[in-house]
């Protein structure tokens, strides 16, 4: 009887960026204590296939299911040619692999941030997501966009602001296309006046700006968001992204019927969520496991949660 040979676990990280960043590496390397990695840096589309051949043949079919591609970088349109990229090798390969994309945190920090403010407002007694208003702040960055998309495609009305125009149409224009209805509009914001206006009609405000800086103060929020029930920041690094909301709250009421929910709650879930990505795309031979995956995973931990505290 032939012996079955043992692969361990690989990941091979293809990053667009100057330095691929150990954040990701560890927390693989927690979810698989006995696995390696492989990092390549400065990565095109072009060096993709490459990388890609070259790890998909040295184990055989057996081998590959068992080394595994994370996409990373903190620039999506690179991101995306990157992915699409390793997808085309796949197709004209004899066999594929598991394709994890996460850019920078991008991915599953937009599902947790969505996903805990679904949450929150099933917990409130607000209901679901569909129909509601909802703003993000911050629209046209890596998880700006990510989680504008998301909101959408679960039929929220989005605003998302930005300090370019043309960018957050551009942004806008391709989510709507996606989930086929207009469901994202844009608002530019460089003044106190603009965010006002931004979150006029939010039930729900997401602040997802880059670490230590303050998108929405307390006096924009009394002053304009009388009709705002959740705000959510991602940003951990003081000042923080909305003022008054502390990083641990988790649907602390912030101010008379605003329920907050800080970054590191839900950069809780964020490490809870890109870990069951890996280990989703480890157990797979083939796939993409990107943001919809990312917020299916956080909307299922949430709802399990909300319902096991109803018994």
């Amino acid at each position: 009887m032939t012996e079955q040979p043992s692969f361990k676990t690989v990941f091979v990280f293809l990053d667009t960026d100057k330095y691929c960043s150990p954040f990701d590496m560890l927390v693989a390397i927690d979810a698989f204590p006995d696995s390696m990695i492989f990092k390549y840096e400065n990565v095109t589309d072009e060096d993709a296939p490459k990388i890609v051949y070259d790890l998909l043949f040295p184990r055989g079919p057996m081998g590959a299911a068992h080394t595994k591609i994370f996409i990373n970088g903190s620039n999506f349109d690179m991101v995306n040619a990157v992915v699409a990229a390793t997808q085309s090798c796949m197709k004209s390969a004899p066999w594929g692999n598991s394709i994890i994309v996460d850019p920078r945190g991008g991915y599953s920090t937009a599902a947790a941030a969505v996903a805990k403010t679904l949450g929150a407002s099933l917990e409130k007694g607000f209901g679901t997501l569909e129909g509601k208003n909802v703003t993000v702040l911050a629209g046209t960055g890596p998880v700006g966009q990510t989680a504008a998309r998301i909101y959408a495609a679960e039929k929220a009305t989005v605003t998302i602001t930005t300090r370019t125009m043309a960018k957050g149409q551009a942004v806008a224009d391709k989510i709507n296309e996606e989930v086929g209805a207009q469901r994202v509009k844009v608002v530019e914001v460089r003044s106190s006046e603009q965010t006002g206006v931004a979150i006029k009609a939010a039930e729900i405000i997401l602040a997802a700006g880059a670490g230590g800086i303050q998108l929405l103060s307390a006096d924009e929020l009394a002053k304009h968001g009388g009709k705002c029930k959740i705000v959510g920041d991602i940003n951990a690094i003081k000042p923080l992204g909305v003022e008054g909301l502390g990083s641990n709250d988790d649907g602390k009421e912030i101010k008379t019927g605003v329920y907050g929910i800080g970054a590191l709650a839900i950069g809780s879930l964020k490490i809870k969520i890109e870990k069951e990505m890996i280990k989703r795309a480890t157990m797979e031979p083939q796939g993409l496991f990107d943001y919809a995956i990312a917020y299916e995973i956080g909307k299922s931990k949430i709802l399990k949660k909300l319902a096991k505290a109803k018994k």
